[in-house]
């Protein structure tokens, strides 16, 4: 049915928040402005009927769009961006073509960057002397007054020497040039802060002493005000539902992100937390951009980078950046952009998406599962930024992610000693055995076995049942290897922990050396029955006279749960197996005869099987 309108309900205040299957709008003072949109609506209308309905300052707010679109298989939405009349018309078109009656449209709400010759406020237009002399300039923007900044860039040649090699040089184009740069960097901020003392806002990153109230006291309006400096954000990846998708607070992949201007580009000026943050917006960049640059010089204070293809198309893309004196932050103080070379083709792989920002990408859905598949991290690389990365790439992205999030695996089997010398201290009483090999080197050894069981564990099993059973399972990790347990049974027929053990492996000698551990250091109890699978390991150690599990002085069972999928697989008949695990269960002598009778009657070939087995 064609309507003249179409109902589109606007949430603001708020922020979006992005699941698997669902696209919310969250935000303890999120708003809602309910609209009656034409359906021959622009997108320009749409935007001045949402500055007019939601009463947003329009010169100092931009409106970033995003619609809360359903997809056909099932019951999940997804953000749909609105950034133009054809984007407007599909939105409003879903009334008509899907079930939903009422729009739902979520408000981003960005500060407009401001122009060197825009009006602020109620002041007049701002104009720019010569060689930007902010010391003179007249922000008119109210009594405070805000002194030139000192960023350690004075035009300094003690971070240009020879030691960067002929490119860097290039950067350097002698004091003059430098100062001029500093010059405009230092305009860039006090401008940015003049313009924000005129709104009643302040950021710091590093100013606790800062006055952020919207009225400062009438005495300190002669007294400079302290330097701040406004930084992008560090990509933080926030924990979201199912964690399947890992959305970035400043890096949304349904916006255009913008690095330093509402172009994208970066400015002169703009500061960064550290140079890993620079570095990691100039990737973001570059792969946005599907260009790729070169590093020309790279230290703690100075990084350079240009385009990879200036040699053949001449492109004068440059970006060079410096460590702010006496702190962490890196402020690009030459920057010559956006591209003018041409892809001819997109690459499969880009050079920028290496296995650092795959690791930051990924560190989420690591921590979330850490077995994440590699085909799985390509698969996501590939949903976020278009680029099919190598297998080795994405291997070495989870590994990294893996080693910051739990540490390295070397570093942690090295801190193994402490960790048990830790578990004795605090728990008196407790068993630990090693087992390790020696080496040529002096006072290192190479770890093969550890055993251990807890005192409260010792002492309970005396109250137990009789009854032990033992298993082994993988390690996952760089290092292989298997956890061995030994699991107890008490009154309430509830598992109850007795010991473990990590060895190299499941075999004879293993599984020896700790049921041995288990006979001297927790029970020397006669007549356990233990319960376990037919693993030879297992079966050569319950018969050992040496390690104190023999007939004399223990029972050996097998597993029914093991014993019937080792028959499930040699005979493939569930009614059969389920008859062999009625008797394995049966409590008198006559049942188990009726349940092995049905068994022959049905297959004699597999009762002739179970008759072999000596248990």
């Amino acid at each position: 049915m064609s309507v003249s309108t179409i109902p589109v309900i606007c949430y603001y205040n708020g922020q979006i928040v992005r699941t698997k299957t669902d696209v919310e709008y969250e935000g303890s003072e999120t708003c809602i402005a309910p609209l009656k949109i034409p359906i021959e609506c622009t997108f320009q209308e749409l935007i001045d009927m949402i500055y007019s309905k939601t009463t947003i300052d329009k010169r100092r707010f931009k409106l970033v769009l995003i619609c809360k679109y359903p997809l056909r298989n099932g019951n999940r939405f997804q953000p749909f961006p609105v950034r133009d009349d054809s984007s407007v018309r599909e939105m409003l078109d879903l009334v008509n073509t899907t079930t939903i009656e009422e729009i739902e449209l979520y408000i981003k709400v960005v500060r407009v960057k401001a122009q060197l010759n825009q009006s602020v406020g109620g002041h007049e237009d701002l104009f720019v002397r010569d060689h930007y002399n902010v010391a003179q300039f007249d922000y008119g923007c109210g009594p405070s007054s805000c002194p030139v900044p000192d960023t350690g860039l004075n035009g300094d040649d003690e971070e240009c020497n020879d030691e960067y090699g002929e490119d860097v040089d290039d950067e350097c184009d002698g004091a003059d040039a430098d100062v001029e740069v500093d010059r405009h960097a230092s305009f860039l901020r006090d401008f940015n802060q003049a313009l924000e003392n005129e709104q009643g806002i302040y950021v710091s990153a590093q100013a606790p002493s800062c006055d952020v109230s919207n009225h400062p006291d009438d005495e300190t309006l002669d007294e400079p005000s302290p330097v701040t400096y406004h930084l992008p954000p560090t990509p933080q990846f926030q924990y979201v539902e199912n964690l399947d998708i890992a959305v970035a607070s400043c890096w949304t992949p349904w916006v255009q992100p913008t690095t330093g201007n509402s172009s994208g580009e970066f400015v002169i000026g703009q500061v960064f937390n550290s140079k890993s943050d620079l570095q990691e917006a100039a990737k973001i960049y570059s792969i946005k951009a599907h260009q790729e640059y070169v590093v020309v010089a790279s230290s703690k204070k100075l990084l350079v980078l240009r385009c990879k293809k200036v040699e053949e198309c001449h492109c004068p893309w440059k970006l060079r950046a410096m460590v702010v004196k006496d702190t962490s932050l890196f402020v690009i103080n030459k920057y010559t952009g956006p591209h003018t070379c041409v892809n001819p083709c997109l690459n499969r792989d880009h050079h920028q998406l290496d296995s650092q920002l795959v690791s930051t990408h990924i560190k989420a859905l690591i921590q979330a599962q850490f077995t994440l598949s590699t085909a799985a991290i390509q698969a996501s690389v590939m949903e976020k930024w278009g680029y099919q990365i190598s297998y080795k790439k994405a291997l070495d992205g989870k590994n990294k992610a893996i080693r910051q999030l739990f540490g390295d695996f070397s570093q942690s089997y090295t801190e193994l000693p402490r960790l048990f010398l830790g578990i004795e201290q605090s728990n008196p009483g407790c068993a630990v055995v090693w087992k390790t090999c020696e080496t040529n080197m002096p006072n290192t050894e190479i770890f093969q076995r550890v055993f251990w069981s807890f005192k409260p564990s010792i002492e309970g099993f005396q109250h137990c049942r009789p009854v032990m059973s033992i298993d082994g399972t993988h390690l996952y990790g760089k290092y292989k290897g298997k956890l061995l347990i030994a699991m107890g049974c008490d009154g309430n027929n509830q598992l109850f922990p007795l010991a473990f053990a990590i060895t190299e492996g499941e075999n004879t000698d293993s599984w020896g050396w700790f049921l041995a551990c288990i006979r001297n250091h927790v029970t020397q109890r006669p007549g356990i029955c233990v319960i376990s699978d037919k693993h030879p390991g297992i079966m050569a150690a319950m018969v050992d006279p040496h390690l104190g599990w023999a007939t004399q002085f223990a029972y050996h069972r097998i597993c029914m749960r093991h014993f019937a999928s080792n028959f499930m697989t040699r005979f493939k008949d569930k009614i059969l197996k389920n008859l062999v695990c009625r008797a394995a269960l049966a409590s008198t002598e006559r049942k188990f005869k009726k349940h092995m009778n049905t068994i022959g009657r049905i297959n004699s070939e597999a009762l002739q099987w179970l008759e072999a087995v000596p248990f």
